[in-house]
């Protein structure tokens, strides 16, 4: 039987690995283990470990990382501190981490430094934040690879990255997206207590290496929202340098009829709010990835989402009050063009697992060389 552990630290990062653990838990040749730290602990973010508890995996544990936004360096090393301590008890033969956050990262460095099989999901896209870096750190600390596309695979070849390490399965969340498993709007709408008739979502995460501007960046983004006319769907930004600062600019928000604000949204719920919604605004990649395959018009805010591997209909807006604006009293009428996002069919799970079936799989030499091209 073969141990294989996932990480993950955010709401996002376990939207897009459920349907992978949820697979393995269903084949008796795997033993599946679920760490949990991050915002999934805190309260302030809708303490998202509920979700987790909700999906009855056999094997969960959690830790605490969270230091302050402030002191991502420290979140990191407080990371490997609780990976590795769990890790001496489990002694996985895999550790599978996703995307481009503190705790991916913490995840690769604990497994590449204890020669145990790393696998990325997600590596060899590129964006325009720190968070690039993390990424691409951790594809080069990691074993094996589980990319969305060709144009990622392509990029880790660059990287040096062998080819038989590298498994296209598309994005994992797609699976979930196209599931019969989805709640009713009525019943997503019932949940969160959500009396609009139609609605916009807005999601505006701070990029930490604009931490100056982001005071202005927020204020000015709420100053627009609270002159437009929509209604909206307010969701919390992830907890990155500069969130409190846009939390602090929410508070303008609170009291007004045509804002509700959330600290999270369960995914599948969130996934029927987005597929019913009019728009969805600010710098999630929620925009890149989920709204192009639902067809929902998509005003993307800045520079975070800048060099994402788009094939879909987006209007790019700075910063700007007045392009914010703009933008806004055109997306009603804005006809969204047929997007060729290109991020698989929503097989990502069955994909995974053959993978992971395969002798070859596990005997991917853990002394990782450089391929040159």
């Amino acid at each position: 039987m073969k141990k294989t552990l996932f990480l993950t630290g955010t709401r996002a990062d376990f939207g897009k690995i459920k349907s992978l653990i949820s697979i393995l838990e269903q084949q008796p040749e795997f033993e599946v283990f679920v760490a949990v730290t991050g915002m999934h602990l805190q309260e302030e973010y809708g303490y998202t470990l509920l979700e987790i508890q909700r999906c009855g995996y056999k094997n969960i544990h959690t830790f605490q990382n969270h230091t302050h936004e402030t002191t991502m360096d420290l979140t990191l090393a407080k990371t490997i501190e609780g990976l590795s301590s769990y890790i001496k008890n489990v002694q996985p033969d895999l550790i599978l981490v996703h995307g481009d956050r503190v705790e991916t990262l913490a995840g690769a460095i604990v497994g590449s430094l204890n020669n145990i099989l790393v696998a990325h999901i997600e590596g060899g896209e590129i964006s325009g934040t720190v968070d690039e870096l993390i990424r691409h750190s951790v594809s080069k600390l990691s074993h094996i690879h589980f990319v969305s596309n060709v144009e990622a695979a392509k990029r880790l070849k660059q990287m040096g990255e062998v080819k038989e390490s590298i498994f296209t399965i598309g994005s994992p969340d797609i699976d979930v997206m196209f599931s019969d498993k989805l709640p009713d709007l009525a019943v997503a709408k019932e949940y969160y207590q959500l009396f609009f008739e139609s609605y916009g979502i807005v999601m505006f995460h701070p990029v930490t290496t604009e931490i100056k501007d982001i005071e202005q960046y927020a204020s000015d983004f709420v100053e627009v929202l609270l002159a437009d006319t929509h209604n909206y769907i307010v969701v919390f930004p992830n907890n990155d340098l500069g969130s409190q600062i846009i939390l602090n600019a929410y508070e303008r928000l609170k009291g007004n009829p045509r804002f509700r604000i959330f600290p999270s949204l369960r995914f599948e719920y969130f996934l029927t709010l987005l597929k019913n919604s009019q728009f969805i605004i600010g710098n999630s990649s929620a925009g890149i990835r989920e709204a192009p395959y639902y067809g929902i018009p998509i005003i993307n805010i800045g520079t975070r989402q800048q060099n994402r591997a788009v094939h879909a209909d987006i209007i790019n807006v700075d910063y700007g009050k007045n392009n914010i604006s703009e933008a806004l009293k055109t997306i009603d009428s804005h006809q969204v063009q047929q997007t060729d996002a290109d991020f698989g069919e929503g097989n990502s799970a069955e994909l995974f697992l053959e993978s992971l079936q395969k002798k070859e799989f596990w005997q991917m030499n853990h002394q990782k060389q450089f391929r040159d091209r």
